[in-house]
């Protein structure tokens, strides 16, 4: 009998992304199936639906992916799924919520190597702020930041309050210490920013947190990451092809582009799917496992 190799999609809010479904597809998945609207209570239900619905063989080529747009909250639905499985019938699952996950480990892996490459030094103590550190991709690049040794800031257009507030809990619920910054004006940038070794910037698309008289400012600063593909860009001088270009306004700095990190990211979020795909014993993947994928293929691609 042939076994089809399905992915379930499970996602907190009103649709699944495309983006979600193709990347299925690309990984080889046979069949992908979208739940909208799914609440965290849901999920062990859904799982076990997912598990007791197909054959020991079946259930072998039976994945879940997270999706959705919050961190915290697709870290805590694989987690549902993960208690809910009961060997043999028990599978893959993957969280990658907006691609914020592989997003991340794409530009924290990009900026370690061009840091060691042209600094020769590590993240380890390194002062990093993360523009845009209150939504999901730059929650998960201060996450590996500061497990990586690095003394993360989060910083927040909406000040200093809503940038603790964040800090505050991804400190709590992983365990790395990490501090807010203030980024509601130029002006409060500031009285930071020249302190700062590494800038990344994960604010909407079209927003710009550092123009040229900010960098003017920036006298640590080494490397500088703009995940905004949607010009203006986020960080001035920064365009969307570079990788490890010199900064005109800065130029003792090194730029990181959108499409130089989403390479990267599509590289990672590839693999990942098609590690749940070919898997012969279950595999839970989230933002460890993604740091772990994009340093092993950006050492590759060196």
């Amino acid at each position: 009998m042939d076994h089809p190799h399905l992915l379930h999609i499970f996602s907190p809010t009103k649709y699944v992304s495309p983006f979600d479904i193709n990347m299925a597809y690309e990984a080889r998945f046979d069949g992908v199936i979208p739940y909208c609207n799914v609440e965290l209570d849901e999920v062990h239900g859904l799982t076990q639906d997912t598990i007791f619905s197909r054959s020991p063989e079946g259930v072998r080529r039976t994945g879940i992916f997270i999706g959705g747009r919050e961190f915290g909250l697709a870290l805590d639905m694989l987690e549902a799924a993960r208690a809910a499985m009961v060997p043999p019938f028990a599978i893959s699952v993957m969280a990658d919520p907006s691609g914020a996950i592989t997003t991340a480990a794409a530009m924290v892996a990009l900026a370690e190597h061009w840091l060691e490459r042209e600094f020769g030094a590590d993240l380890a103590g390194r002062r990093v702020c993360v523009f845009g550190g209150t939504g999901p991709v730059g929650m998960c690049v201060a996450l590996l930041a500061a497990r990586a040794g690095a003394d993360c800031a989060v910083v927040s257009h909406q000040g200093l309050g809503a940038a603790q507030l964040v800090a505050d809990r991804l400190a709590r619920k992983f365990g790395h210490a990490l501090s807010g910054l203030d980024g509601s004006s130029a002006a409060a940038v500031g009285t930071w920013l020249g302190d700062i070794e590494l800038a990344f910037s994960t604010a909407k698309a079209g927003v710009r947190v550092l123009d040229a008289d900010l960098l003017g400012q920036a006298g640590a600063l080494k490397i500088a990451a703009d995940a905004n593909a949607v010009p203006p860009s986020g960080i001035e001088g920064v365009a969307a092809d570079d990788r490890g270009s010199v900064i005109a306004a800065c130029p003792h700095a090194r730029g990181l582009g959108a499409l130089a990190i989403g390479d990267i990211k599509y590289r990672v979020h590839t693999a990942l799917l098609r590690q749940m795909h070919t898997a012969e014993k279950p595999v839970y993947l989230a933002y460890e496992a993604a740091y772990d994928s994009a340093r092993a293929i950006v050492r590759a691609r060196a």
